[in-house]
């Protein structure tokens, strides 16, 4: 499936600033960025580089005034071809590749150790494994209210499961914390979504099982095999799209993700289904 996504981004910088802008799409196996486009106005000097999680970011050194900032890409996704009779089994910690170890552990947005009760409710009665990742989507779609405005920058898992209301950024959040709370590695990641409604940024995230990442959003707005990874980290503080240093205000946003060749019944694995992330 080849989709077409981008963004405008406009900033009234009140002096010179600097902006780390993470929005290009993640460039790997299953996963194809065959063009792309960042432009700005004025046009500035741009600094690409790749930070400690493999997210491809871009620097800008904005001067005093209005910046402009244009981007997209078209971006082929390859679908996986899995063995439907059996599914991935959850990793014993002994098995734990060490740079996936900390995907485990507690973050900031995501406090697992505060979940394991919780976590241990919810997935009692499921094997170890992908069921046990679909029960706790499960139990966050069916318990928490998806409702814009409802939080902000510094809600947290925690916080989520006490108010029961969030946007997919707090549906993420619970999501890790929960798998990780019942032993489960688990990331989050911000990417483009097809079908997303209205258009934005897409919050989902990714478990660790049999080896490899499988694509898990509990918010269940978009199908998963339309989401293109942007950028994946332990929670929201990895993964922000712009990160701003100065007197520097966002003034409008808009983002897209449209569909260009048309799918194959190949591209699409079925509700309810393992979807690798494809992308170790």
């Amino acid at each position: 499936m080849q989709l077409d996504v981008g963004c405008t981004l406009n900033y009234r910088c009140a002096q010179p600033a600097t902006l780390l802008l993470t929005i290009r799409p993640h460039d790997g196996d299953g996963q194809r960025v065959i063009e792309e486009s960042f432009q700005s106005d004025p046009p500035l000097n741009q600094e690409a580089f790749v930070d400690s999680f493999g997210n491809r970011t871009v620097r800008l050194l904005a001067p005093e005034g209005l910046l402009r900032i244009s981007y997209r890409a078209s971006v082929v996704l390859t679908p996986f071809v899995y063995d439907a009779q059996s599914l991935p089994r959850q990793c014993e910690p002994s098995e734990l590749p060490p740079p996936i170890i900390p995907f485990v552990f507690p973050s900031r947005y995501c406090q697992s150790d505060r979940l394991v009760r919780l976590a241990g409710h919810i997935t009692a009665a499921t094997e170890p494994g992908y069921a046990r990742v679909e029960a706790i989507c499960d139990w966050v779609h069916d318990n928490v209210e998806y409702c814009y405005g409802t939080s902000d920058a510094h809600t947290s898992a925690a916080d989520t499961v006490s108010e029961r209301v969030g946007v997919c950024r707090d549906f993420a959040h619970l999501g890790i914390a929960l798998c990780r709370a019942a032993g489960i590695p688990a990331r989050f990641v911000a990417g483009y979504a097809l079908k997303l409604d209205p258009p934005d940024f897409h919050a989902y995230f990714e478990a660790y099982l049999d080896g490899q990442w499988y694509l898990f959003d509990a918010t269940r707005k978009v199908p998963r095999e339309g989401l293109v990874r942007i950028a994946t980290g332990r929670d929201a503080a990895d993964t922000s799209f712009a990160n701003l240093f100065g007197a520097v205000q966002p003034e409008q946003m808009s983002v897209w993700c449209q569909q260009v060749a048309a799918p194959t019944p190949a591209d699409f694995v079925g509700d309810g289904q393992p979807v690798p992330a494809r992308i170790d």
